[in-house]
């Protein structure tokens, strides 16, 4: 039997639907580029004990959704994935909830929320975020800043929490897989910080959160990003494709370095003894003996789904300390399209689905 909630005195949104429904989704069904991307007709899915069911207005993209889509082709042939076709790609979703599990307290039907769905235990293709509607653990949603709209609000979960995750508060006690002790943030008051890539989704976040913590920033990105940042508030800003930021920098406390990779070990140089170097991609790194004769802590971690850091977040989307920059848009059957655009690299901010 179904149940009816009035909302806002008109508005009726149904708790369930019916089994037989159907949803538009982003399925695929081999590794490959873009054009594996189909945008399909498939059954709503049905919530569990302990979840919320999404009515999906917007949905973020990040680099994982492409890596599982052309099969993994930039990482280790151990951390390839192996899947079960057809998946469903992405994580991050900002919509209404219209359906609760019994057993959910913090929710309701009509609540606009937003998530980084089952990262990363479900990032081989569980958390089926490019769809219409998408099924949520309950600790993993958070209201959505009710100051910003449905398509920002799913810019921001999985690049904002690695910012935070990273720079501010690891916020959980599992087991770090990419190395042998815990990631740990470091003070940002009074540091002086430099973000490697910061026009794009994590740097920007993580320019504006060490700038909110009180830091000195120092932004390195193309110059086509320079307007942005410094109407971000960096301190200063280095065009990489004109200057290289280890010829000029010196006596940092932080490097967050958003690209990551084997040439992170740049940085290296440019840190004080007693300095951090944080690598988002830490795959290829060579340089913990050198980082180890300088005195240098080199760390990174696993961004992790967290509604509780969501909410402790929203704050600040809401009174716009951290905004959310929009690189582009298009609709949830465009989804190949988004991804050849992320393709093309030199992103500012966040691509974005829109489902409704």
């Amino acid at each position: 039997m179904l149940k009816y909630q009035e909302m806002n005195q008109s508005k009726i949104i149904t708790e369930n639907i019916k089994n037989t429904s159907t949803m538009k989704a982003i399925l695929q069904y081999e590794f490959g580029g873009p054009d594996v991307l189909h945008y399909e007709s498939v059954r709503v899915p049905e919530i569990k004990p302990g979840e919320v069911r999404v009515r999906v207005h917007a949905v973020g993209i990040n680099p994982p959704d492409w890596y599982l889509r052309d099969g993994g082709k930039a990482l280790p042939l151990e951390w390839q994935p192996k899947v079960e076709f057809p998946i469903i790609l992405g994580t991050d979703i900002s919509g209404v909830i219209d359906a609760v599990a019994d057993d959910v307290t913090a929710f309701n039907i009509g609540d606009e929320v937003y998530s980084m769905v089952r990262f990363p235990y479900g990032m081989m293709g569980d958390s089926k975020a490019y769809a219409e509607y998408a099924t949520v653990p309950e600790s993993e949603v958070a209201l959505k800043p009710a100051t910003i709209d449905h398509l920002h609000a799913a810019g921001a979960p999985m690049s904002l929490l690695t910012a935070y995750q990273f720079m501010i508060d690891l916020g959980h006690n599992e087991p770090n897989a990419l190395q042998p002790d815990q990631h740990q943030p470091v003070p940002l008051e009074g540091k002086k910080v430099l973000i490697n890539g910061a026009g794009g989704g994590v740097g920007n976040f993580a320019v504006q959160l060490a700038k909110w913590k009180g830091a000195y920033v120092i932004a390195v990105a193309s110059g086509k990003h320079e307007r942005l940042l410094r109407d971000l508030g960096v301190d200063e800003f280095i065009d990489y494709t004109k200057t290289a930021a280890e010829d000029v920098v010196t006596d940092l406390d932080l490097v967050l370095d958003t690209v990551g990779g084997a040439a992170s070990s740049r940085f290296l140089r440019t840190l004080k003894r007693g300095g951090a170097l944080f690598p988002v991609f830490p795959l290829g790194f060579s340089g913990a003996d050198e980082a180890d004769k300088l005195g240098i802590t080199v760390s990174t971690t696993q961004v992790r789904s967290s509604g509780a850091q969501l909410a402790e977040i929203a704050p600040l989307l809401n009174d716009g300390t951290v905004r959310v920059i929009i690189d582009s848009k298009f609709p949830l059957a465009e989804a190949s399209k988004a991804h050849e655009r992320a393709a093309q690299g030199n992103i500012q901010g966040k691509i974005v689905l829109t489902a409704v």
